[in-house]
C-alpha cells in the first residue's frame, strides 16, 4: 500500500535522493524546502511540493494546513533540511563575540529548530501504528565540526529523538536518526572540496570511498521499512568506517 512521505530539503542531496527511492516504491512524496524552482525542478515522479522556511514558524503552520488538506496521514517524516550557519551571511565584524553568535544562532536554526518545529507540527499526524521519524544527524556530531556549533547543532537531535521515541512508542510510531560522513554530491560544503581535504576525509574510511546520497538514502528508506518495526531511539552511522559507533 502507498504511503504519504514527507521529505524536508527534499530538493537536492540526500533528501532529494530518499524522495526518488519511496517514489519508486509507489509513495506518495511531499518534497519541502526553501527555494521553490528547486523544488520543481527535482526529478521525483508524483511528488508534491511546497516551498517553506522551517524555521519560521508561521510558515510551518501552513505546512501542517498543506498536509492536512492533501494528505491527510503521514508515514514516514524525514527531515532532511539543514546547512552550514556559518556560509549564512551575517554582520560584519571580526568581533570573536559576533561571529560565535552568527555561527551558532544559525546553526542551531537551521539544524535543529527546523526538524523540531515540523515535527511538533505533524506528529499528530504520524500514522499510528507504523509511522516513521527520521532525522539527519552527521559525523560531526561526535567529532565537531572546527566551529562546534554545527555538529552542536546536529547533536542536540539526538536526545529529542530518544525522548520523542519514547513518547511516540505506545502508538507504533518509531524514531532514528542517520549520521552521515563524508558525502559527495551534495550542496553542503558550498562547492567543491579541495584535493587534500578529500583525500584525508575519504582516506579515514575503511570502505576508501566518499559516501553517495544513494548510501544514505538507502539507509533511511529502510529503516522506514516494515522490517525495521522494532528498531527505535537508534543513532545508525553511515560513513564507511570513518567514525566507530557509540
Amino acid at each position: 500500500m502507498a504511503r504519504n512521505v514527507v521529505v524536508s530539503g527534499g530538493g537536492t542531496g540526500i533528501g532529494l535522493a530518499t524522495a526518488r527511492a519511496f517514489a519508486a516504491d509507489g509513495d506518495r512524496v511531499l518534497l519541502l524546502g526553501r527555494r521553490e524552482p528547486v523544488l520543481r525542478a527535482a526529478d521525483v515522479p508524483g511528488a508534491l511540493t511546497l516551498a517553506a522556511d522551517l524555521s519560521d514558524v508561521g510558515a510551518v503552520r501552513r505546512v501542517r494546513a498543506f498536509v492536512a488538506e492533501e494528505l491527510g496521514t503521514v508515514d514516514v517524516l524525514v527531515h532532511s533540511a539543514g546547512g552550514a550557519g556559518q556560509r549564512v551571511p551575517g554582520p560584519v565584524s571580526d568581533d570573536p563575540l559576533d561571529v560565535a553568535a552568527h555561527s551558532w544562532t544559525e546553526n542551531f536554526r537551521l539544524n535543529t529548530l527546523t526538524a523540531v518545529l515540523l515535527t511538533e507540527a505533524l506528529r499528530d499526524r504520524l500514522a499510528s501504528p507504523g509511522g516513521r521519524v527520521l532525522f539527519l544527524s552527521s559525523i560531526a556530531a561526535y567529532r565537531g565540526s572546527g566551529s562546534g556549533s554545527y555538529g552542536g547543532s546536529k547533536a542536540a537531535l539526538h536526545p529529542y529523538a530518544f525522548e520523542l521515541a519514547r513518547d511516540l512508542g505506545p502508538r507504533g510510531v518509531t524514531v532514528n536518526v542517520v549520521a552521515p560522513g563524508y558525502v559527495e554530491d551534495t550542496g553542503f560544503f558550498g562547492g567543491a572540496v579541495d584535493a587534500a581535504r578529500r583525500e584525508r576525509l575519504i582516506g579515514e574510511t575503511s570502505t576508501g570511498r566518499a559516501g553517495t546520497p544513494g548510501d544514505v538514502a538507502a539507509t533511511l528508506h529502510w529503516l522506514a521499512s516494515h522490517g525495521a518495526g522494532h528498531i527505535t531511539a537508534q543513532v545508525i552511522q553511515v560513513n564507511g568506517g570513518a567514525e566507530r559507533g557509540h
